[in-house]
């Protein structure tokens, strides 16, 4: 569409928005708007598009403007009017909407006729290798901040933290907290050194339990599969918040680097509303999309 419109004084942008689907091929949410513009990266050399990107502020404005939708697409004319808008891109109605606004084109580019130069994911170490661990039915993100003033490094394994219903409802319930490799880092746990350990310190009234834990430590030298826990929560009120400290051994897929890792996190016990629901990119390539809420 950019190919035929473009000439007539349209201007094509994609916006990066928080991931709709963490863990989609692997991918997972940044905590940095340097992070984002790394995404942008990526997402240029997969996608082979020449569209100008734009970043949402890390605390999303744009999404928020735009009522959280994953995927909204807006046209806007040259007074800063918007002229047509939908929750979910359409292309087809796009057109349409260009058509209607700018006027129509003789041969219009069809997607056979692209030459995107795609690219495929960078390939990483072993995965596969640790089981995963299975949500509880209506797991949702849950708000957790990096603190970042702490590290000395990148949070290299980033925490993904959910919560069923009940326990957003009553602040008792069953709590997922997950550690993902950030694939734009290539980097990969070191199985030859101790395990990833977390340690959470909860406020007064606040239980979890096990507030301690120590990840797989599989035979494979290195993998890169999630280190995941399921924990029980049991608070005297909903929104409670809790410290969690993260200790691990990365090192990067081209063996220039092994460090140790010691990274903090300040979560707290409510939905996450600018983060969607995950989805498993599974060992044999299939996707597996996060369970959605239950009745109960």
């Amino acid at each position: 569409m950019k190919l035929d419109y473009q000439p007539k004084g349209v201007e094509f942008f994609y916006i990066y928005k928080p991931l709709a689907h963490p863990e989609y091929d692997n991918y997972v949410s940044p905590f940095t708007i340097q992070e984002r513009l790394m995404h942008i990266m990526e997402a240029k050399r997969r996608l082979g598009s020449s569209i100008t990107w734009l970043s949402d502020s890390m605390d999303n404005v744009y999404h928020e403007a735009m009522g959280q939708t994953p995927n909204s697409e807006l046209v806007v004319d040259p007074d800063g009017v918007v002229v047509a808008r939908r929750a979910w891109s359409n292309p087809s109605e796009l057109r349409k909407d260009l058509e209607r606004l700018v006027g129509p084109v003789d041969n219009p580019t069809r997607v056979s006729d692209l030459d995107l130069s795609a690219q495929p994911p960078i390939a990483t170490v072993a995965k596969g290798i640790v089981e995963r661990v299975e949500r509880p039915d209506g797991s949702m993100p849950m708000v957790h901040e990096p603190v970042l003033e702490t590290s000395r490094t990148p949070f290299y394994a980033k925490l993904r933290a959910e919560g069923t219903p009940a326990l957003y409802r009553t602040g008792s319930g069953t709590m997922y907290i997950g550690f993902h490799l950030d694939p734009l880092y290539r980097v990969h746990w070191n199985n030859e050194a101790p395990p990833l350990q977390y340690e959470i310190t909860a406020a007064e009234g606040v239980t979890i339990a096990p507030a301690k834990g120590t990840g797989a430590h599989p035979e494979e030298k290195a993998d890169a599969d999630p280190r995941e826990f399921l924990l029980e929560v049991d608070a005297d009120t909903p929104g409670q918040t809790f410290d969690l400290q993260v200790k691990y051994y990365a090192c990067d897929d081209a063996l220039t680097f092994c460090v140790p890792v010691k990274q903090e996190y300040r979560v707290t016990l409510s939905r996450d509303m600018s983060h969607g629901r995950s989805i498993t990119t599974n060992p044999d390539g299939t996707i597996s999309l996060g369970r959605p809420p239950s009745l109960d």
